[in-house]
């Protein structure tokens, strides 16, 4: 197995080394990055013809493989990680890719440009699925989907659900404007694209377990839908009928089903027989729907698979591997074991009914080996095989065919078997016609739509299979496009049709195929448009009477020309004579020899019933001979042909004018000019000028009708609107008939009603003025009730009071002896309290004053060491000045310096003695005052006791206290002795007097000797700031002296 790296290559080559022939994996193309980084690849498609495919990795990287061309390319970078791809739209090159960020963007690979940029969805896109004509797309995410307009990239139609519901897939079913959607319940629907229409929805399955659907394939016939999901089964359902065929059973190693894919085939008319199961373990199953056996898997436990892309040619599949690589297999050597002839097989009618329980439907998948049936004891059949010679000629070259067929082997087997199998014969078929498969170009010629001649082709030719018809004007619409007289021939709808059957599921295959016929088998039919091709009537007509002049003769005298024994064989290719075996068997030999076979054919057909065609007379016989089937050996036919072939001589043999076989050209189809283009150009301008004429016909029959129309509208309108006149006026009547009896009957029952008010209002008045002496008789009820609970009330609260009065006496008396007794604890605790206080103010005295004695000495030396010092140092200037000696100068000043020095702290220490002298002077001011407050409470005080009117008071003596000595700071301070007497008339209350106002209240006075504790405070004060002014005077003049003696000295 060869391991291709395309690292950071934009282009090169997919394997380097020509793949051999029976290995089943190709190549492995891996792409590393930096750092030998693998670079994931997460999704691949394949293009329409199955030879190249896109594959994008997780960094956003689109490369192109080209698997014929041995080429890869890398055509974009999108910068992001891709979630889907789709590479079969209508322009080849363009491509689309769903992106993280939740857009499409079309590029296109050639020019690598952003051709358009679709943005909608709010989720992840998870599929996108294109319509067989490639015009447009479906994206899929988990909540919506949207189908999108590629030639405009415009979107047309939403689909919404509810959040309950998710979406599993939505996508174009294979040729056909069906829309099929699966949601996660299981349901499936199916919707027409052009109107969204439902045209049906399959029944959920309501036996047997749930599957929960997660993937799903449909056959490329569009008949035959296949889903799984979580679970091992797996349901089969037929489109057409609606009904689940079967429910199969895949082995126990599959849990779950991750993607279907069906496995096309050239041969089996797009209704795909082999469907491979991707399961969870990473191993895809390739199964046959119908046996149900196990043909083949890829991928391993190992090697597991995530995605698988199948080619639509069915050559390649192409897998990404759980390690982000890509494998690309071959299906031919994988599917060698099942390319060998299949067994002889008999099948057994049984006579049981048919059971329609979905148990019965269920299918296990078998992987044994197929059992043969055992040889009969008969005769065996030899079969030779035909040998070329050891050298090859040039005829061997011309022999070859595609696909490595060799036409003489066919051509001999053809002869041996009288036909191709049955299985092998569209591959054969298209082997023989080299069928270029021009994808391009044939989209080209269905772009344009259908052509204008074939519109109304179903009227006709009243098809009833609506596909059928539809591929017909496919087929016949791209002929006209591609040459203008088929648009005008009338028979060529009887020449494409039994090819259109053949291939309906292939349309391009089938156009070419009648392309390949009309160049090579209808030569020279169009030189005589619009009659038949008289030329080649006459040659078949030679050579009947070349082989069988009685049979002409006959029909010569019947009035019968070649127009009616030889152009309908030919306009129709003989469907209409033959059977579809018949039919097979006979185009076989056709597409097998000379172009000149056809005619021979026909004049075969016609010796052969030579005996019937004698017996007929009449014309009108021949034509329904030579139009309806009859009874004739298509062997005896052919052998009857191949002996005219060989047996006509040359001079009117149809080889002489007929030209070799010859195939349609790759990449364009050729051009096609052989007919009398004046004619197909006047006829093509007599039919469009028929067709306008038509048209204006048609809308003048339709102004017409419509007028008509118009008229018998307003005919019946106005009938409808006199009836209705009608009807109204009767109704009117009616109405006023009406409302006259209402009137009658409304003024009586008015009166009624005046007599029934005023019974009434009788009624009213005196059930009033009973209310009212009821309620008057209440309210003085109310009133009585009242005053005697006030009654009672008053006389409770008087006797309460009465009971609160003698409690409060009782209280009084009881609160006026603890007053007393209070009173005289209070009277011992502030004795008691006045001598401890006393005490310990004479001690506190005490020590205050002997600091202060203490400065004061202090501030007394100081000032006498202050004048001492004044004195030495006039002295001292004194004998400065006699001696006159400059040189001690300098001593001089520093003794002044010091003496300055020491000046200044003499005044700090000054003033620091004025602050200590404030506070003691403050404090000496305190303590006499609390000695004073003392010695009035030490002296004894006579009291006098008088009784008048309840009041008792209480008179003091005067006070004397002795004098006081307080020493000052420079001069003892002088005693004073101060007496206090109490004014005349003024008294002071003691703790047992008591008032005629408050009886229970008891008041001191502490005022006593006040007035002598402020003049002795007043007169130290004075003391002291005489003091202060008595040193501040000394210091002054002693520094003016020291000045006075410095300038003195520095004038000498």
């Amino acid at each position: 197995m060869e391991v291709t790296d395309i690292g950071n290559k934009e282009e090169g080559k997919i394997w380097h080394r020509k793949p051999t022939p029976g290995k089943s994996v190709l190549v492995t193309v891996v792409r590393t990055a930096q750092q030998a980084k693998t670079v994931r690849f997460l999704h691949v498609a394949f293009d329409t013809t199955g030879d190249s495919f896109l594959a994008g990795d997780h960094h956003g990287n689109i490369y192109v493989f080209d698997i014929s061309r041995n080429r890869f390319r890398l055509v974009q970078k999108t910068g992001q990680a891709c979630t889907s791809l789709a590479f079969s739209l209508r322009r080849t090159t363009e491509f689309l890719v769903a992106l993280a960020d939740y857009t499409i963007k079309c590029f296109d690979k050639d020019t690598k440009q952003l051709v358009s940029w679709m943005r909608g969805h709010e989720g992840a896109v998870s599929s996108i699925s294109v319509h067989s004509s490639g015009r447009y797309a479906i994206t899929t995410s988990s909540d919506t989907a949207q189908l999108w307009d590629l030639d405009t990239f415009q979107r047309k139609r939403k689909l919404n659900i509810r959040q309950s519901v998710g979406i599993q897939r939505v996508f174009f079913l294979p040729l056909s404007n069906t829309i099929l959607s699966c949601f996660s319940d299981d349901s499936i629907f199916a919707w027409e694209s052009d109107t969204l229409f439902c045209k049906y929805q399959l029944p959920v399955p309501d036996c047997g377990p749930r599957i929960f659907y997660k993937a799903f394939a449909v056959t490329r016939d569009g008949k035959s839908l296949a889903a799984g999901g979580r679970s091992n089964l797996l349901h089969l359902w037929c489109l057409d009928t609606k009904q689940l065929l079967r429910v199969i059973q895949m082995p126990t190693q599959v849990r779950t089903v991750r993607q279907l894919e069906f496995l096309p085939d050239s041969f089996d008319g797009g209704a795909s027989q082999t469907l491979g199961v991707l399961s969870q373990d990473g191993v895809m199953r390739f199964i046959h729907i119908h046996t149900c056996k196990l043909l083949f898997h890829v991928g391993s436990h190992d090697e597991s698979i995530t995605t698988v892309a199948v080619s639509p040619n069915g050559r390649h599949i192409v897998a990404i591997m759980d390690n982000g690589s890509v494998n690309i297999y071959s299906v031919q050597s994988l599917t060698q074991e099942l390319n060998k002839p299949p067994p002889s097989q008999v099948a057994v009618v049984s006579g049981g009914e048919a059971d329609q329980d979905f148990s019965n439907l269920k299918v296990k998948v078998r992987s044994e080996a197929v059992q043969r049936p055992t040889k009969s004891s008969g005769r065996r059949t030899q079969v030779k095989t035909l040998r070329p010679p050891a050298g090859t000629t040039a005829e061997d070259k011309e022999n070859e065919l595609p696909a490595g067929l060799n036409k003489k082997r066919l051509v001999a087997l053809l002869k041996a078997f009288g036909e191709y199998p049955a299985k092998y014969r569209m591959f054969v078929w298209r082997s023989l016609l080299c069928l270029p498969e021009n994808h391009a170009a044939y989209s080209s010629l269905t772009d344009k739509g259908l052509h204008s001649a074939f519109l109304t082709l179903h009227e006709k030719y009243p098809i009833k299979s609506h596909k059928l018809l539809r591929g017909l004007q496919r087929v016949l619409s791209a002929l006209a496009h591609w040459a203008a007289i088929f648009g005008e021939v009338e028979y060529l709808p009887l020449v494409a049709f039994p090819f259109v059957k053949l291939f309906q599921n292939n349309p391009m295959l089938c156009f070419e195929v009648v392309a390949t016929v009309i160049v090579n088998w209808c030569q020279h039919w169009f030189e005589y448009f619009p009659n038949p091709p008289l030329n080649i009537l006459n040659m078949a007509e030679n050579v009947l009477a070349h082989h069988d002049k009685e049979l002409l003769q006959h029909l010569v005298d019947c009035g019968v020309t070649s127009q009616l024994f030889v152009w309908p064989l030919l306009e129709t290719f003989f469907s209409e004579v033959l059977t579809r075996d018949e039919w097979l068997k006979l185009f076989d030999n056709i597409f097998s020899n000379h172009p000149s076979f056809l005619l021979m054919a026909c004049v075969a057909y016609i010796i052969c019933c030579r005996e019937p065609l004698l017996l007929c007379s009449q014309k009108q016989d021949f034509e329904y001979f030579f139009h309806h089937r009859n009874n004739m050996d298509v062997g005896a036919m052919v052998k009857e042909a191949y002996q005219l072939m060989s047996s006509t001589p040359a001079d009117i043999h149809p080889r002489a004018m007929l030209s070799d076989f010859t195939p349609l050209t790759k990449g364009q189809y050729p051009v096609f000019n052989h007919y009398p283009e004046f004619i197909v150009e006047y006829q093509s301008r007599e039919k469009e000028k028929i067709r306008l004429q038509e048209m204006e016909y048609l809308r003048e029959r339709q102004e017409v009708s419509a007028m008509r129309a118009d008229f018998l509208r307003r005919q019946a309108e106005e009938e409808v609107f006199y009836a209705q006149q009608e009807l109204l006026q009767k109704a009117e009547e009616q109405r006023r008939n009406i409302l006259s009896q209402e009137e009658e009957r409304l003024t009586q029952q008015r009166a009624k009603l005046a007599a029934m008010k005023r019974e009434l209002k009788v009624k009213e008045l005196e059930l009033l003025d009973t209310t009212r002496r009821r309620f008057l008789k209440h309210q003085q009820d109310l009133r009585a009730s009242q005053l005697q609970r006030l009654d009672q009330e008053i006389s409770r609260k008087m006797t309460l009071y009465d009971q609160e009065t003698a409690a409060a006496v009782q209280d009084l008396e009881v609160r006026q002896m603890e007053m007393e007794v209070q009173r005289k604890q209070l009277e011992q605790r502030l004795l008691k309290e006045q001598e401890r206080a006393g005490r310990e103010d004479e001690e506190q005295v005490e020590r205050r004053t002997r600091p202060a004695e203490r400065e004061g000495k202090s501030c007394t030396e100081l000032l006498r060491n202050a004048e001492e010092d004044m004195q030495s140092r006039e002295e001292f200037l004194g004998g400065a000045r006699q001696l006159g000696l400059e040189s001690d100068w300098r001593e001089v000043r520093e003794r002044l310096q010091q003496a300055d020095s020491g000046q200044d702290r003499t005044r700090e220490g000054l003033t620091e003695t004025d602050t200590v002298g404030d506070v003691a002077g403050r404090k000496w001011d305190e303590v006499m005052t609390l000695r004073a407050l003392l010695q009035d409470h030490h002296q004894p005080c006579p009291s006098a006791f008088t009784d008048g009117e309840g009041q008792t008071r209480i008179r003091s003596p005067c006070l004397s206290r002795d004098p006081l000595h307080r020493h000052g700071a420079v001069t003892p301070v002088r005693t004073n002795s101060f007496t206090t007497a109490r004014p005349a008339g003024s008294q002071v209350l003691c703790l047992n007097s008591s008032s005629p106002s408050e009886s229970t209240s008891t008041n001191f006075s502490l005022d006593r000797g006040r007035a002598q504790l402020d003049s002795s405070e007043r007169e130290l004060l004075k003391e002291i700031r005489e003091l202060r002014q008595k040193l501040a005077a000394r210091a002054k003049e002693g520094s003016s002296a020291s000045s006075q003696s410095v300038h003195t000295l520095s004038s000498q």
